[in-house]
């Protein structure tokens, strides 16, 4: 009988089966239409949520609402993403990526043209609100789905190389979508025209749903074989299990410090995340009052997006291939200094101080946005579990970015990131995941392979006493063979 915490060996599936097809890593050059699927679908979600923020006070005249009830046309995006994110893992178990991005698709769709319907003139300001709620509330279904499998995807068809570079692209797409829509929704000239084009936009995104595919003929990695092949026992239950020191099975299990790290790394993705997600919904109110265009208010919250996104596109590559384990390490120096310019906007709002605003912005952006896509693969890295990790951290990103858009103390509310990243500096954050990925790339290049699972299975050393070859340069001889 196993202890609690321990991993629990009975009646789990050994990793003979692993041995048998692990020769067969391969990449296919369709993984980047998938790809592209996944980023235009992350675009228009985020396009959605962040739309009314540049344009509240002129939302609020025009359909004669109050301004909290156009804050909450971006707060339902964020109440109805904590449970569609506990949802995902378990749809996507049971239909597959493929079935889990049409109904996203579906749901952009109804969302589109739900929200149109309440730009008719005819109806009354509570009639029109209503449909403006719910097209918001299905749109909001549709967000967690790309941000939730983009480490599944990335882990089921990229390599070592890519996967980090993979994951911040899927990522950052919603970061994308939200700063272009700070930047055109103002730019109509009445609100109805402006939910016009995003209608458009929407419908117009459906077609990228049939360039996703379910998985690769075969793996790119040993993970990418393990999520095939374990992927009912690596679930949202199984994690949660292990988080809690229960019996799970033997990839299933944490240790402590994996399990401390988690709590850490979930409290530090949701300060920022939801930060950044108060931003895109509260950039009116914070800038107008002192005297900012809604224009204005819109390149400032795209100034924190765009530089954010540049920084994650550099970055990235740079990660999967020269700093392959300091994941761990610029969290730790990052998250301070991002706190620290929140503060600081306590004093720099002030009218006539955009110079310093854009500044500030950029700064903001280029340290908190690529660090996102960073604690999405430490999830995966610290549970081995991409669709759970995904869904506990981008629900912690919502549930902060509710409780601070409530609250409504406008500079107050960036500042309270200060409290969570006071405990970045107890994150140790160990690569399992990558290190078990090179350690058998490395022992199948020597030919070694069944030592290295003999050896103690997922993230041990091998003990072939065979020195090891650089990952770059055994992951191309695997690819030559």
């Amino acid at each position: 009988m196993s202890s609690a915490g321990s991993p629990n060996t009975k009646d789990t599936p050994s990793l003979d089966h692993v041995e048998k097809n692990v020769a067969e890593y391969k990449l296919y050059k369709r993984r980047f239409s998938g790809l592209l699927g996944f980023i235009i679908l992350g675009l228009v979600a985020g396009m959605q949520w962040s739309w009314f923020g540049p344009i509240a006070t002129k939302t609020a005249d025009e359909f004669n609402i109050s301004l909290a009830q156009v804050n909450w046309l971006g707060n339902i995006s964020l109440c109805v993403s904590l449970p569609a994110a506990f949802l995902v893992p378990l749809t996507v178990s049971r239909f597959g990526i493929r079935r889990c991005s049409e109904i996203g698709g579906v749901m952009l769709f109804i969302s589109a043209w739900l929200r149109y319907a309440g730009t008719i003139p005819s109806l009354s300001p509570r009639s029109a609100y209503i449909l403006l709620f719910f097209g918001q509330f299905f749109g909001a279904l549709s967000k967690p789905i790309s941000q939730i499998l983009g480490p599944m995807f990335s882990e089921r068809w990229f390599d070592l190389r890519n996967r980090t570079t993979a994951t911040m692209a899927i990522a950052i797409s919603g970061s994308i979508g939200s700063a272009l829509g700070q930047l055109l929704s103002p730019l109509m000239s009445t609100v109805r025209q402006s939910i016009l084009v995003l209608s458009v936009i929407s419908t117009a995104a459906l077609p990228a749903i049939p360039l996703i595919l379910e998985s690769p003929p075969s793996p790119p990695s040993t993970s990418g074989t393990l999520t095939r092949a374990l992927s009912d026992l690596l679930s949202l239950a199984s994690m949660c299990r292990a988080m809690l020191g229960l019996p799970v099975s033997k990839e299933a299990h944490m240790s402590l410090r994996e399990r401390i790290d988690f709590v850490i790394l979930t409290l530090v993705f949701g300060g920022l995340d939801g930060a950044i997600s108060v931003l895109s919904v509260l950039s009116a109110q914070w800038f107008e009052p002192v005297g900012y265009s809604a224009a204005t208010c819109g390149r400032l919250g795209a100034t924190l997006l765009l530089s954010g996104i540049t920084a994650a596109v550099v970055s990235a590559p740079l990660f999967d291939r020269v700093f392959t384990h300091s994941m761990g390490a610029t969290l730790r120096t990052l998250v301070p200094i991002v706190s620290l310019m929140w503060l600081s906007l306590i004093w720099a709002v002030t009218p006539n101080n955009a110079a310093v605003l854009f500044v500030l912005m950029a700064m903001i952006g280029s340290c908190s946005i690529s660090m996102l896509p960073l604690a999405l693969e430490l999830g995966v890295e610290l549970t081995r579990n991409a669709n759970g990790s995904s869904a506990v951290l981008l629900c912690s990103g919502n549930l902060c970015a509710i409780v601070l858009i409530l609250v409504e103390g406008a500079l107050r509310a960036p500042s309270d990131l200060l409290v969570f990243s006071s405990c970045i500096v107890f994150l140790r954050a160990k690569q399992a995941r990558r290190e078990a990925d090179e350690v058998m790339i490395k022992d199948m290049v020597l030919g070694t392979f069944p030592d290295a699972v003999s050896a103690g299975g997922i993230g041990q050393p091998s003990n072939t006493g065979v020195p090891l070859l650089d990952t770059d340069q055994a992951t191309n001889l695997v690819e030559m063979k």
